[in-house]
């Protein structure tokens, strides 16, 4: 039976293509592209959470500064690995958008400015101190936390994430909300050319073309609007050449109970989020994924998190946008993901630079976002291809969790003139409430009922008992495993998606 090679706790270079070291001029340019992929998104929670409250435009330029100096550092984290720390995948780690609501609701409670800074620091300090011990649990309460996110759960969650992201990828084609011409025509010229532009590349382009296609979108793109009148560098020579960043800028951290709650709950989504991410990555780049695996990625989620509160940062989580950007170039090196790591800090001490990239265009950072958001759903879509979809239950817990993540952005009314703000500030969220039902709906269409009788193979349920090691101890046995591509074991060995939907085969099997 064919399988894929097992991940390596060493981290052999040459065994795996994730393990490639490519020539330095290639990480570079690889590692630059996902810079730019994921820079609106970077930037976009600070400047949302800042202006809500109420920060002046030298506190505002701090805090993105801050942000993508940290991302840096939790993408270094996560993409090279420290000891049991960190997936060793080309995870890109970024600021999480489950988390904007809630802190706008902690910052507003706690009176706005510099001051409701402290308060949500102190709570996501917290919450990633707790996410990093979580992970590290012994292997029978790990894996009993794991088993409510098999592929029906991760798979739905993913699509979610690519769906939500969708309408942001056209609100920037559309100029920006805001803007005041958001809608003009010529905006969604910019975007349609860019697009355009990105798919030639990646029909007739080389593979090395087709692999910076995103990079070159966004080049071309701006190149076009500068010459046309329609972009500007000007904020580059207003900025400072060098900002950097310290612990505690605005002062020493507030712990708040309530303020606390809200972050862990807003943490326990973000789990998911890695989770399917893990996954998603995994199956992309041909990498067997187990529980240790996901584990280490949620280690490196709750340590960067917690190094976010006394960067001045915000909660971290793997990156979906770039997830969809790997499945587009192939390129498949975690060692592109540390090169963008390091460039993420370096932006984070330029702000000249940071205020360059910034000058892309809303529609041209619209045009390529929209290409990435929708091949992060078909990431989903892919997972969710492993689960027996024509079981009734499966299909419950897929569909009412995809139509609950659309009630925040269709009936906003709901939670923003009839429901209470604190409930309001951890419900109005897509991916909330979509992952939300896809967990409970699991858990009570699919774990708590009576199982239905089944004829079972040599290992039951999908549960593979033998370990490689002492390190994967959590993981061969994780019930959330997605069967991969080359593994050729049916989907349908484990019904209802409740103990996972694939076996993977143990070693010396």
């Amino acid at each position: 039976m064919a399988r894929v090679a097992p991940l390596s706790v060493a981290g052999k270079q040459g065994e795996h293509p994730v393990d490639e070291v490519l020539p330095l001029p290639k990480l570079a340019l690889y590692g630059f592209q996902h810079v730019l992929a994921f820079y609106a998104g970077a930037v976009i929670v600070p400047i949302i959470v800042g202006g809500a409250l109420g920060l002046s435009r030298e506190e505002l330029v701090y805090l993105i500064n801050a942000d993508l100096f940290t991302c840096g550092i939790a993408s270094i984290i996560q993409a090279l690995g420290i000891g049991r720390i960190g997936a060793r995948l080309p995870l890109i780690q970024g600021v999480t958008f489950t988390a904007v609501s809630p802190m706008i609701a902690i910052g507003l409670g706690a009176g706005g400015g510099t001051a409701a800074l402290l308060v949500i620091y102190g709570a996501v300090i917290t919450a990633g101190v707790a996410t990093f011990a979580f992970a590290w649990l012994p292997a029978r309460a790990f894996k009993a936390v794991l088993g409510l996110f098999p592929p029906v759960v991760t798979g739905t969650v993913i699509t979610v994430l690519g769906l939500v992201l969708i309408p942001v990828g056209l609100n920037d084609a559309a100029g920006g909300v805001g803007s005041p011409h958001f809608g003009d025509p010529e905006n969604f010229a910019y975007a349609g050319g860019t697009m355009a532009f990105i798919l030639v590349l990646m029909k007739i382009g080389r593979p090395f073309l087709s692999s910076i296609a995103i990079l070159l979108g966004l080049v071309g793109g701006t190149a076009a609007a500068f010459l046309l009148g329609d972009a500007s560098f000007n904020d580059v020579g207003k900025a400072d050449w060098v900002g950097v960043t310290t612990p505690f800028h605005f002062g020493a951290p507030q712990f708040q109970w309530f303020p606390i709650l809200l972050m862990l709950i807003v943490m326990l989504i973000t789990m998911v989020e890695t989770t399917g991410d893990t996954y998603a990555i995994g199956d992309i780049v041909g990498k067997k994924i187990d529980g240790e695996t996901v584990a280490r990625a949620l280690r490196a989620d709750g340590a960067a998190t917690a190094l976010g509160g006394v960067l001045n940062s915000f909660p971290y989580v793997a990156f979906a946008e770039n997830v969809g950007l790997v499945r587009m170039t192939k390129v498949k090196s975690r060692f592109v993901v540390v090169a963008a790591g390091v460039f993420m800090i370096v932006l984070g001490m330029l702000p000249k630079a940071a205020a360059a990239v910034a000058s892309v265009p809303h529609p041209v950072l619209g045009g390529a976002a929209t290409v990435m958001f929708a091949m992060v759903a078909l990431a989903g879509i892919q997972t969710l291809a492993k689960v027996d979809l024509k079981e009734e239950k499966n299909a419950l817990v897929v569909g009412i969790s995809l139509a609950m993540a659309l009630l925040p952005s269709t009936v906003p009314v709901l939670f923003k003139e009839h429901m209470n703000a604190d409930l309001s500030s951890l419900l109005n969220s897509g991916v909330t409430l979509g992952a939300s039902t896809a967990i409970l709906l699991n858990l009570v269409l699919n774990r708590l009922g009576p199982k239905e009788p089944q004829s079972e193979p040599a290992v039951a349920g999908g549960v593979v008992t033998g370990v490689d090691s002492a390190d994967d101890a959590p993981a061969d046995d994780a019930p959330d495993r997605p069967a991969p591509a080359t593994a050729g074991v049916p989907a349908q060995v484990a019904p209802a998606g409740a103990a996972g939907p694939s076996v993977d085969e143990p070693d010396g099997a």
